[in-house]
């Protein structure tokens, strides 16, 4: 449809238009005197992102710190907190919402849920901050709309108020729950330490173990000695046996270390050198026939078999010094086996007291830290400390937020002009009429050969009366050839 053909449609059906217009108008400015005056008021708060000195929890990133935002704006839309609202305000005793409460459900149900999903259905409203990427924000707005502006800022006010409890409440009641589950553990682990402490004491008691225990040092130095002592005895032996078969061999026993070092066969030796000189010299002078060389000689030979006997009884007790130090060896040996089994029992001991106490300490180890964490979480759970604080309190709006009379009579025109273009077209598509002379062959398609402006016509007595003369008068028609 051309513009040109919209114009002539227009023009033609211009009363529809303006009155549809007209209308629209009329309908726009009665729902702003009907509808009643609704006032928004709103309250602020603002999420903190600093450490937190009763958690020790550290500071959100940017990121964290956007969705924490976003989790609290989710809170504040909870049927938790409305709820919560709708006790404090005590909405439910309200006439009017009482009224709209059994108009809607027919009684049936509770009216604070009610009341508490029409909140957030229909009369609150949440923006966090960084709902705008370009200015990302801590803070929160709370909205309320109300046909009332004290009960709009009362709303906003409260659900702000218990906003901020609940989150102190989100924090509390797990830190809570948290300590009452650690305080079960700390005495399961108290119960367990006791045993193992008792299990501990019994074992040292029955062992002869004490905290200062220096008896495994005192019998490893003794194994150690014994094992020295028996070293000794063995390198003993063994010197015996090798000097026992060096007389067996050799036949004299004149070259023993015991023999050459025994102090009495050394005096015998110097005596008997003392008494061959006597005999030397009493030979040379008196002869050996003469009673003095005699008395010289009986000497010498007294001495020489006192040094055999001498020579030969300790030759003779080398045997017996091998044999007691065998002895002595297989004592030493059995006492050092004896030792070692002792360290080793002692060492054993020790070993599942070790065992025994680790478990002393580990036992302690958990039942501190779960007192720890038991004191953490009674810290936590008696805080009332949040980092959700107000920032803004709602005011009593002055002028009603809706209806909004000018935007609403502006879109009432906007609407005229589109709903009176609209129906005069309509009608149009459905009753067309012929306004040009192509639409006559588009729709009859049959040429058009003349046309015939406007006649004026007389009254019906006269048209009688001036009939014969308006016939003489009259001139034969006259086709119009541009028409034709």
């Amino acid at each position: 449809m051309k513009l040109q053909h919209i114009v002539l449609v227009l023009l033609d059906r211009w009363r529809i238009a303006l009155g549809v217009f007209g209308a629209t108008v009329i309908a726009a400015i009665l729902l702003n005197l009907v509808l009643p005056n609704q006032y928004t008021s709103t309250a602020s708060i603002v999420v903190d992102a600093k450490p937190d000195p009763i958690t020790g929890a550290t500071g959100m990133a940017a990121l964290a710190l956007q969705a924490y935002v976003t989790t609290q704006a989710d809170v504040i839309s909870s049927e938790r907190v409305a709820q919560r609202v709708v006790k404090v305000l005590k909405l439910d005793s309200m006439p009017e919402l009482q009224k709209r409460w059994r108009k809607s459900t027919n009684g049936v149900g509770d009216i604070s849920i009610w009341l508490a999903d029409y909140l957030l259905a229909k009369k609150l409203a949440v923006t966090p901050g960084h709902d705008n990427p370009a200015q990302p924000s801590n803070v929160i707005d709370i909205s309320v709309k109300w046909s009332d502006p004290k009960t709009a800022a009362a709303l906003a006010n409260t659900f702000a108020q218990v906003a901020i409890e609940t989150n102190i409440e989100l924090k509390v009641e797990p830190a809570r729950q948290y300590a009452a589950w650690f305080v079960k553990r700390s005495h399961d682990l108290r119960v367990d330490l006791e045993a193992k402490q008792k299990r501990l004491t019994d074992f040292q008691k029955a062992a002869g173990i004490v905290a200062t225990d220096e008896k495994l040092d005192v019998e490893n130095e003794r194994l150690n000695q014994l094992s020295t002592a028996l070293v000794a005895v063995q390198n003993e032996r063994q010197d015996s046996q090798s000097r026992q078969r060096q007389v067996s061999s050799a036949g004299s026993n004149d070259s023993l270390p015991e023999v050459l070092q025994n102090p009495l066969i050394g005096s015998l030796k110097n005596s008997l050198s003392d008494a061959e000189a006597k005999e030397t010299d009493v030979a040379a002078r008196l002869g050996k026939n003469h009673p003095d060389y005699q008395a010289a000689a009986a000497a010498v030979a007294t001495l020489r078999a006192r040094i055999g006997q001498e020579t030969q009884k300790i030759a003779s007790s080398l045997g017996s010094t091998v044999r007691a130090d065998q002895q002595r060896e297989e004592e030493l040996r059995q006492a050092v086996e004896l030792q070692k089994k002792r360290v080793l029992d002692l060492k054993h001991q020790h070993d599942e007291s070790a065992v025994l106490d680790g478990d002393v300490q580990a036992a302690q180890r958990d039942l501190d830290a779960v007192n720890q964490r038991l004191a953490q979480s009674n810290l936590e759970g008696q805080t009332q400390q949040t980092n959700v604080v107000l920032l803004t309190s709602a005011s009593v709006p002055v002028k009603p937020s809706s209806p909004k009379a000018m935007l609403n009579i502006g879109l009432g025109l906007f609407l005229g002009v589109v709903l009176g273009i609209g129906v005069a077209l309509l009608l149009e598509v459905r009753e067309p009429r012929i306004r040009e002379d192509e639409e006559l062959l588009t729709l009859l398609g049959v040429p058009l050969l003349g046309r015939i402006y406007s006649v004026s016509v007389p009254p019906i007595g006269s048209l009688a009366l001036s009939l014969p003369q308006a016939r003489k008068n009259s001139a034969p028609p006259r086709l119009d050839p541009a028409r034709i």
